[in-house]
């Protein structure tokens, strides 16, 4: 078989050499995507309800087409589900993007091919700043191992089939991404998220990756968590070129993956000599060579990025782009950098600023004309056939990229907790978390922080699960959370003023080992899929935690 991924590599950089043009000129860029969406769409239903070929400029387009939540396109994304054609887009639907839920209710997202085109190109682009950011550190791009799930789509009552964003990229693009991957293909259509993230780890300590990539980190750590847990039935695997028969995998994908192993006594003698000598199996010692790990920076995943040391060394991190199934929005241009530049021909793209929130009929402003170190609620006007459609999504900006704004995730509008009026975020408590853990040298597995029961103002309960070995001794675990509501007063100044006023002492609560995964299986039973899941940090359903038992509570007095 030819091997595509250098050609992949050289198309990749010149796609980013192309793209780093155009943020010279962000603002025609964006003008010209606008336009050329209106006329392209205007002879469809809601095209019309707006009279899109009428408009003749940016102002006229804000001026007539109103900013609009999700609520306001679900009746018309209903009857494309149903078949008909023309209502938001005059190009064909060929599948729904079903959003994870994991924060909200789930929504059907149209996905066109030229939807699908765009955000490949954009995937190409940032394939093209990685190389380059690799080979800036004298290393090479090369395939990586993934555990998204490429299982068979859903069915709408109009035939379009629906699924995760996900399962709808790989399917569509699999040329792309079957150069891209460590493993055969295959390996991502099981249903079973055991069954595919073993098959995926077993190809790959057969054929080293380059990288490691998921869309979340903490999915990576539960992958990583697999390859510690497995590391002897794997060996075992390798050895006899067999796949374990314990594995709930589909009989017709087991006949398939089974029939490309082969014995590799080598490999499982060098495997089984690292698990001897150092106990366990991590990705930096099974795979030597690894360049990169690919995942979501910026929001909570900084939490999470904490631990990556254990498993991957000083290996660099990639952040891809920042996509969701509403569309894709930003590309990251290096290793190791949070600041993602917004995918100006992706979408046209209007910001909210932090003043205009609340407001019904919120005034925005333009991508040239976002300020650093100010915060954004993004609105994307793309070929789902959505106009300004809010997604909720908080963005700070912390830079340019030529003319085109840097943008980091912070938070989703509407994801704060408050004892009064404080409105803390998922970024505040992240930041607090990220602190402590080096402050008293632990790592957390997880934690989550929530109200407490039957008392107004109800008080902040920390509640955290420690990692591995790791304890807090009285002592420490009473100066943990004195240090928690230090910290916290002084990167969000609305929890210091109520504190003072009516907030009452926080809580630490220590849970018992297990108690995040239990959470994380509540919410996969409720149809969110391991690869989407988004876990909250900080919950306001005081019934969040309910059910599990803590270990310790301290109390600030």
């Amino acid at each position: 078989m030819i091997d595509l991924l250098p050609i992949l590599a050289i198309t990749a950089e010149q796609a980013q050499t192309n793209f780093v043009k155009k943020t010279r000129h962000t603002f025609a860029v964006q003008e010209k995507f606008l336009f050329k969406l209106l006329r392209t769409y205007q002879n469809t239903e809601l095209g019309r309800k707006y009279g899109l070929k009428d408009i003749k400029n940016i102002e006229q387009f804000q001026k007539q087409v109103p900013v609009l939540p999700y609520s306001a396109y679900e009746p018309y994304v209903q009857r494309v589900a149903a078949g008909e054609k023309n209502i938001l887009t005059s190009d064909k639907v060929v599948y729904l993007n079903r959003t994870s839920g994991s924060t909200g209710k789930q929504k059907l997202i149209p996905v066109t091919q030229r939807f699908q085109n765009i955000m490949g190109w954009a995937n190409l682009i940032s394939i093209g700043f990685l190389s380059q950011g690799l080979r800036g550190q004298g290393k090479k791009f090369g395939k990586l191992i993934t555990t998204y799930a490429a299982a068979t789509p859903e069915l709408t009552s109009g035939g379009i089939e629906y699924g995760s964003a996900g399962t709808g990229v790989l399917r569509m693009g699999s040329f792309l991404y079957k150069q891209l991957f460590a493993h055969p293909f295959s390996t991502l259509k099981s249903k079973d998220t055991l069954s595919r993230s073993y098959v995926c780890l077993l190809f790959a300590l057969l054929h080293p990756p380059m990288g490691f990539g998921s869309n979340f980190p903490m999915v990576i750590l539960q992958i990583c968590n697999l390859l510690e847990q497995y590391a002897e039935d794997l060996i075992n695997d390798l050895e006899t070129g067999t796949i374990a028969p314990w594995l709930q995998l589909e009989p017709e994908i087991r006949t398939s993956l089974e029939a490309q192993l082969s014995p590799a006594p080598w490999r499982a003698h060098q495997l089984r000599e690292i698990l001897n000598s150092v106990g366990k199996l991590t990705p930096i010692l099974a795979w030597p060579n690894l360049a990169f790990y690919a995942t979501s920076r910026g929001g909570t995943s900084d939490f999470y990025l904490e631990r990556f040391p254990e498993y991957f060394g000083d290996t660099p991190g990639f952040g891809v782009i920042f996509s969701t199934a509403e569309g894709t929005f930003s590309i990251y241009p290096d290793l190791n950098t949070d600041g993602s530049i917004l995918a100006i021909d992706t979408g046209f793209f209007e910001f909210i600023p932090s003043e205009q929130w609340e407001e019904e009929h919120p005034k925005t402003v333009l991508a040239q004309e976002v300020k650093p170190g100010e915060y954004y609620r993004i609105l994307v006007t793309n070929h789902s056939g959505f106009y300004r459609y809010d997604i909720g999504d908080i963005f700070e900006v912390v830079g340019f990229y030529e003319q085109a704004p840097l943008l980091v995730f912070r938070h989703r509008r509407g994801g704060l907790l408050s004892s009064t009026t404080e409105k803390t975020t998922e970024y505040h408590a992240t930041k607090v978390m990220q602190i402590l853990q080096q402050k008293f040298a632990v790592l957390l597995e997880d934690f989550c922080i929530t109200l407490s029961d039957n008392e107004f103002p109800a008080r902040y309960l920390v509640n955290i699960e420690l990692a591995g070995d790791y304890h807090l001794k009285d002592e420490d675990a009473y100066a943990f959370i004195e240090s928690f509501d230090s910290i916290l007063k002084k990167i969000h100044t609305n929890y210091d003023i109520q504190r003072k006023i009516s907030v009452p002492p926080p809580s630490l609560r220590i849970m018992k080992t297990g108690s995040f995964n239990i959470i994380r299986q509540r919410q996969i039973e409720k149809g969110i899929p391991v690869y989407q899941l988004k876990f909250p940090h900080i919950s306001e359903d005081r019934n969040f935690m309910a059910g599990l038992e803590f270990e310790e509570e301290v109390q600030l007095k």
